[in-house]
Protein backbone atom coordinates (compact mmCIF):
# COMPACT_ATOMS: atom_id res chain seq x y z
CA UNK A 1 0.00 0.00 0.00
CA UNK A 2 2.75 2.47 0.87
CA UNK A 3 4.45 1.74 -2.48
CA UNK A 4 1.22 2.63 -4.27
CA UNK A 5 0.88 5.83 -2.22
CA UNK A 6 4.52 6.70 -2.90
CA UNK A 7 3.98 6.17 -6.63
CA UNK A 8 0.82 8.31 -6.56
CA UNK A 9 2.72 11.09 -4.77
CA UNK A 10 5.56 10.97 -7.32
CA UNK A 11 3.18 10.99 -10.30
CA UNK A 12 1.07 13.80 -8.84
CA UNK A 13 4.21 15.76 -7.98
CA UNK A 14 5.68 15.48 -11.47
CA UNK A 15 2.39 16.36 -13.16
CA UNK A 16 2.11 19.40 -10.90
CA UNK A 17 5.73 20.37 -11.59
CA UNK A 18 5.20 20.13 -15.34
CA UNK A 19 2.09 22.34 -15.15
CA UNK A 20 3.80 24.96 -12.98
CA UNK A 21 6.93 25.03 -15.14
CA UNK A 22 4.84 25.24 -18.32
CA UNK A 23 2.87 28.23 -17.04
CA UNK A 24 5.94 29.98 -15.67
CA UNK A 25 8.29 29.35 -18.59
CA UNK A 26 5.81 30.12 -21.35
CA UNK A 27 5.19 33.54 -19.80
CA UNK A 28 8.88 34.48 -19.75
CA UNK A 29 9.05 35.88 -23.31
CA UNK A 30 6.18 38.23 -22.49
CA UNK A 31 7.76 39.44 -19.26
CA UNK A 32 11.25 39.97 -20.66
CA UNK A 33 10.20 41.70 -23.89
CA UNK A 34 7.78 44.17 -22.30
CA UNK A 35 4.88 42.93 -24.40
CA UNK A 36 1.78 45.16 -24.43
CA UNK A 37 -0.09 42.69 -22.19
CA UNK A 38 2.77 42.68 -19.68
CA UNK A 39 2.95 46.48 -19.74
CA UNK A 40 -0.80 46.65 -19.13
CA UNK A 41 -0.76 44.18 -16.22
CA UNK A 42 2.28 45.57 -14.40
CA UNK A 43 1.34 49.16 -15.29
CA UNK A 44 -2.15 48.71 -13.81
CA UNK A 45 -0.73 47.24 -10.62
CA UNK A 46 2.07 49.83 -10.48
CA UNK A 47 -0.39 52.71 -10.78
CA UNK A 48 -2.53 51.16 -8.05
CA UNK A 49 0.50 50.62 -5.77
CA UNK A 50 1.61 54.18 -6.45
CA UNK A 51 -1.60 55.42 -4.89
CA UNK A 52 -0.67 53.72 -1.61
CA UNK A 53 3.10 53.85 -1.49
CA UNK A 54 4.01 56.75 -3.74
CA UNK A 55 4.53 57.22 -7.40
CA UNK A 56 8.19 56.14 -7.23
CA UNK A 57 7.41 52.65 -5.97
CA UNK A 58 4.52 52.27 -8.37
CA UNK A 59 6.69 53.32 -11.29
CA UNK A 60 9.48 50.97 -10.20
CA UNK A 61 7.02 48.08 -10.00
CA UNK A 62 5.69 48.87 -13.47
CA UNK A 63 9.18 49.05 -14.92
CA UNK A 64 11.05 46.30 -13.08
CA UNK A 65 8.26 44.00 -11.83
CA UNK A 66 8.14 41.85 -14.95
CA UNK A 67 11.87 41.15 -14.71
CA UNK A 68 11.79 40.40 -10.98
CA UNK A 69 8.72 38.15 -11.21
CA UNK A 70 9.98 36.49 -14.40
CA UNK A 71 13.35 35.77 -12.78
CA UNK A 72 11.62 34.29 -9.71
CA UNK A 73 9.49 32.09 -11.99
CA UNK A 74 12.61 30.86 -13.81
CA UNK A 75 14.26 30.06 -10.47
CA UNK A 76 11.18 28.24 -9.17
CA UNK A 77 10.97 26.23 -12.40
CA UNK A 78 14.67 25.34 -12.16
CA UNK A 79 14.26 24.13 -8.58
CA UNK A 80 11.24 22.04 -9.54
CA UNK A 81 12.78 20.56 -12.71
CA UNK A 82 16.34 20.00 -11.45
CA UNK A 83 15.73 16.45 -10.14
CA UNK A 84 14.36 15.40 -13.54
CA UNK A 85 17.37 16.84 -15.34
CA UNK A 86 19.72 15.10 -12.92
CA UNK A 87 17.81 11.83 -13.39
CA UNK A 88 18.33 12.11 -17.16
CA UNK A 89 21.99 12.90 -16.52
CA UNK A 90 22.31 9.83 -14.29
CA UNK A 91 20.92 7.63 -17.05
CA UNK A 92 23.66 9.02 -19.30
CA UNK A 93 26.24 8.42 -16.53
CA UNK A 94 26.92 12.16 -16.29
CA UNK A 95 25.86 12.75 -12.70
CA UNK A 96 23.99 11.31 -9.75
CA UNK A 97 20.21 11.55 -9.42
CA UNK A 98 18.73 13.23 -6.35
CA UNK A 99 15.50 12.60 -4.52
CA UNK A 100 12.93 14.94 -6.06
CA UNK A 101 10.86 15.35 -2.88
CA UNK A 102 12.80 18.17 -1.19
CA UNK A 103 13.10 20.07 -4.46
CA UNK A 104 9.40 19.69 -5.13
CA UNK A 105 8.58 20.79 -1.59
CA UNK A 106 10.75 23.92 -1.71
CA UNK A 107 9.92 24.70 -5.34
CA UNK A 108 6.23 24.28 -4.62
CA UNK A 109 6.45 26.63 -1.66
CA UNK A 110 8.34 29.19 -3.75
CA UNK A 111 5.85 28.91 -6.64
CA UNK A 112 2.98 29.39 -4.17
CA UNK A 113 4.63 32.48 -2.74
CA UNK A 114 5.00 33.99 -6.21
CA UNK A 115 1.42 33.20 -7.15
CA UNK A 116 0.01 34.43 -3.85
CA UNK A 117 1.07 37.88 -5.02
CA UNK A 118 -0.59 37.36 -8.40
CA UNK A 119 -3.83 36.19 -6.79
CA UNK A 120 -3.76 39.14 -4.39
CA UNK A 121 -3.38 41.66 -7.19
CA UNK A 122 -6.10 40.00 -9.27
CA UNK A 123 -8.51 40.18 -6.33
CA UNK A 124 -7.69 43.52 -4.75
CA UNK A 125 -6.24 45.78 -7.44
CA UNK A 126 -8.02 47.22 -10.48
CA UNK A 127 -6.51 44.36 -12.52
CA UNK A 128 -9.47 42.14 -11.66
CA UNK A 129 -10.09 38.44 -12.13
CA UNK A 130 -10.62 38.91 -15.84
CA UNK A 131 -7.82 41.03 -17.25
CA UNK A 132 -9.24 43.45 -19.79
CA UNK A 133 -6.86 44.98 -22.31
CA UNK A 134 -7.69 46.76 -25.54
CA UNK A 135 -11.36 45.87 -25.12
CA UNK A 136 -10.70 42.13 -24.83
CA UNK A 137 -10.68 39.95 -21.75
CA UNK A 138 -8.73 36.82 -20.95
CA UNK A 139 -11.75 35.04 -19.45
CA UNK A 140 -9.92 34.89 -16.13
CA UNK A 141 -7.31 32.46 -17.46
CA UNK A 142 -4.37 34.25 -15.80
CA UNK A 143 -6.19 34.35 -12.46
CA UNK A 144 -7.21 30.69 -12.61
CA UNK A 145 -3.68 29.62 -13.59
CA UNK A 146 -2.32 31.60 -10.62
CA UNK A 147 -4.83 29.97 -8.25
CA UNK A 148 -3.99 26.50 -9.58
CA UNK A 149 -0.27 27.09 -9.01
CA UNK A 150 -0.90 28.55 -5.55
CA UNK A 151 -2.87 25.44 -4.55
CA UNK A 152 -0.61 22.91 -6.28
CA UNK A 153 2.48 24.51 -4.77
CA UNK A 154 1.08 24.19 -1.27
CA UNK A 155 0.11 20.56 -1.93
CA UNK A 156 3.60 19.85 -3.31
CA UNK A 157 5.08 21.27 -0.12
CA UNK A 158 2.75 19.26 2.11
CA UNK A 159 3.20 15.89 0.40
CA UNK A 160 6.95 16.22 -0.21
CA UNK A 161 8.09 18.26 2.80
CA UNK A 162 8.94 15.26 4.93
CA UNK A 163 12.18 14.80 2.94
CA UNK A 164 13.50 18.33 3.49
CA UNK A 165 15.93 17.22 6.16
CA UNK A 166 18.05 15.11 3.79
CA UNK A 167 17.78 16.10 0.13
CA UNK A 168 20.77 13.96 -0.88
CA UNK A 169 19.26 10.60 -0.04
CA UNK A 170 18.17 9.05 -3.31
Amino acid sequence: MTTLVSLAVRVFSWLSVLWIARVFLTSIPYKFTQSPDTQHIFGTIGTWLGGFFGEGLGSAFSQFGPYVIGSAEILASAILLLPGLLWIGSKLNLCRALDASPFHALGGLFASAIMSGAVFFHLFSPLGIEVLHNGEGDGGSLFYAAVSILVLGVVLFLINGRRLRNPFSA
